[in-house]
């Protein structure tokens, strides 16, 4: 029913109001703004450089020729455009699903999911701890990313609680049907692994939802154009009840699903899908996963992003222990993150430097870590470019 979270919406009068946007830190603030937290938020996020990188990472398919193939940047537009859907149908404050749908993704690596679990092992092994893209996110707008603030100097974004939580919160696989926000403003050090928790608040549960709906339908839309699905069309067309005739529409499936969620979610039962329309979506992403994901279609461009990722890595790696014959051989990759880490470590901070530091170059584990958040920030094109320099004579 339209409006009928308007109660629960994130505004003054939400008794969460005020832990929904509390900022680590005091935020400068100017006179003439006339922009509420959550649009201070969201204008933080676009002027970002992870946020601008995401046009060149992979969404699923690995440097695709066809120019309509969707890529992170799209898929974070796709979200931001069904939660604002969703949120204004229900009542919700749209600034906030927002801001939380335009940074949800800030944290994935380069080659996309694949990317990912390949930081993820390396991080096991070196620092003892997971890789995971949420928890990254986070850690890109609170100690990564920087904004120069009214005097110019570079600052962390220093983003609302309700966003961060929103981002670390987002994990898109949903095993149940019914899905409310938490109570407690917890610490977000507190998350150890993804979908850990519900969302703080009902716009960040909109976001996670908004996050399936998306990337269920578009990549089937995708694998269709590439011919990936060509000899498992007809299961698929079981699973949607339709016939082989009827064309698969990406914007059909994403409106049924947006519909039967606003019609059948309430504050007392939570967001939830019709049965028929939940056990729909646990079919596609079934079928996407045996017949998209992991088909054996994408095995040799996963062994060529091991190749990339731990070349680079083990590179930067070099940089602790010689320095001078790294910055020789590879003086582009070496220079590139000398200067970035440079702006974090414990050693001299430059002028109008005033954003945390989080590194002690001289402790091996920070090293490590420094060098997979570097990564995780490259883009597919600039990796493959690192990596063709490292090898090549």
């Amino acid at each position: 029913m339209r409006d009928s979270f308007k109660d629960y919406c994130a505004n003054p009068n939400n008794p969460k109001w005020e832990n929904m946007i509390k900022r680590e830190k005091e935020l400068y603030s100017r006179k003439e703004d006339i922009r509420s937290e959550f649009e201070r938020d969201h204008n933080r996020i676009i002027n970002t450089t992870g946020y601008r990188r995401m046009k060149h990472k992979t969404q699923v398919f690995f440097s695709p020729t066809n120019d309509h193939i969707c890529t992170r940047i799209e898929h974070v537009t796709h979200v931001e455009s069904i939660s604002y859907t969703i949120a204004n149908y229900l009542g919700l404050n749209t600034e906030l699903t927002k801001a939380i749908a335009t940074a949800h993704d800030i944290g994935h690596s380069p080659f996309g999911h694949a990317g990912e679990r390949i930081l993820s092992e390396i991080s096991l092994r070196d620092i003892g701890e997971t890789f995971w893209h949420e928890k990254n996110g986070v850690d890109m707008v609170d100690k990564i990313e920087l904004l120069a603030d009214n005097k110019g100097n570079k600052q962390n974004l220093n983003l609302t609680y309700a966003v961060r939580d929103g981002i670390i919160s987002h994990c898109g696989e949903i095993d149940e049907n019914f899905l409310r926000p938490r109570d407690e403003a917890i610490d977000l050090k507190e998350y150890t692994m993804p979908n850990q928790y519900a969302p703080y608040t009902w716009e960040g549960c909109v976001v996670k939802i908004a996050d399936k709906i998306s990337y269920l339908g578009r990549d089937i839309q995708d694998a269709i154009i590439l011919g990936i699905l060509d000899e498992n069309l007809e299961k698929l067309y079981e699973i949607l009840n339709a016939s082989l005739d009827e064309p698969i529409n990406n914007t059909v499936l994403i409106n049924n699903f947006v519909y039967d969620l606003c019609v059948n979610s309430t504050p007392e039962k939570g967001m939830c899908f019709s049965e028929k329309a939940f056990e729909m979506i646990n079919q596609i992403k079934k079928f996407n996963y045996n017949y998209i994901y992991f088909s054996g279609k994408r095995d040799l461009e996963i062994e060529y992003f091991k190749l990339i990722i731990n070349t680079i890595y083990n590179t930067l790696k070099q940089l602790r222990t010689d320095k001078e014959k790294i910055l020789k051989l590879h003086p582009k990759l070496a220079s590139d993150f000398n200067e970035w880490i440079s702006t974090y470590w414990n050693l001299e901070r430059k002028e109008k430097q005033k954003n945390d530091v989080i590194f002690n170059v001289q402790d091996e584990k920070d090293f490590c870590k420094a060098i997979i958040y570097y990564i995780s920030g490259m883009t597919d094109n600039y990796a493959i470019d690192m990596y063709n320099r490292i090898v090549r004579f």
